[in-house]
């Protein structure tokens, strides 16, 4: 090869060096800019009352059964206004609140005490495990004849279709916290509190609040089994009643304002792990 040659290679090598690659749309575990999220995630639910909206017009399917998205936006409108849905949202809200608050008081300190001592792990997880299986709409008959038809039994199907899982969840989490952590406290001399206060749990947190997050969504799935039996108010307990009319359009608007509740509340989780836990983003970059 001549020197010319040499040059023109080593020139080619350079240029193509310094051309930046081509980003494609599809990578591998790569962050995204902020507004192709948002266009993303607006463009999936155009898409979705689009094809919601064709197939309402072409007669595809009953007005009856499947109402068009106007149609539902009217019923929700009419709900709000005329039927005081306000007061159903309420009490939904304030049974998940209070229903997953003694969830979490129960399952976090029982998850991390059996993820961080295997002798407690061993005597409570063989109950744990049996009760993850069980379905909790099961438990509907024994409740309505021990805690009645009021609160008191929604409240307890919420917090036992919350619990085992979330104790799980924890559990596992706590297990896998990095030994060499649990070692090194040990070896400076910190007592069996103190390497649970200053080591597991700091380090099981943000995973908590990922656990809490989960099951919070799992919640809100019950949400309508608790209120569609013996319940007088409630998001569940109007979709019931509409039910009984074929009002399709008030059920579809019961099961919307569940999910605005549901993307809210996770809007919230996730601003308070990015707030709280701030250094874990740090440290991803």
């Amino acid at each position: 090869m001549s020197v010319s040659q040499e040059k023109r290679r080593g020139a080619g090598e350079s240029v193509a060096a310094r051309t930046p690659r081509r980003r494609r749309w599809l990578e591998f575990k790569k962050p995204i800019p902020l507004p192709r999220i948002i266009a993303l995630g607006i463009l999936v639910w155009v898409i979705f009352f689009g094809l919601w909206e064709i197939v309402t017009s072409l007669g595809w399917a009953s007005e009856i059964l499947l109402p068009a998205p106007l149609k539902v936006t009217e019923a929700l409108y009419h709900l709000f206004t005329e039927e005081n849905f306000a007061y159903d949202v309420g009490v939904s809200i304030y049974r998940i609140v209070a229903s997953f608050g003694l969830a979490c008081a129960v399952a976090v300190p029982l998850g991390v005490m059996t993820g961080a001592f295997p002798t407690i792990e061993a005597f409570f997880n063989p109950l744990i495990s049996a009760w993850r299986y069980l379905p909790a709409p099961s438990f509907i008959p024994l409740l309505l004849m021990w805690l009645g038809s009021g609160d008191q039994s929604k409240l307890a199907l919420l917090f036992i279709g919350v619990l085992w899982f979330l104790t799980t969840l924890i559990m596992d989490h706590t297990k896998a916290v990095r030994g060499e952590l649990i070692d090194t406290a040990v070896t400076l001399g910190g007592s069996r509190r103190q390497v649970l206060w200053t080591v597991v749990i700091p380090a099981v947190l943000p995973n908590i609040m990922v656990s809490m997050r989960q099951m919070m969504a799992v919640s809100w799935t019950y949400l309508v089994i608790a209120e569609i039996v013996a319940a007088t108010d409630g998001i569940g307990a109007m979709m019931m009643r509409a039910k009984r009319f074929i009002h399709v359009d008030k059920i579809m608007a019961g099961i919307i304002v569940i999910g605005i509740l549901g993307l809210f509340v996770d809007y919230l989780f996730r601003l308070a792990h990015r707030g709280l836990f701030a250094y874990l983003e740090d440290t991803e970059r």
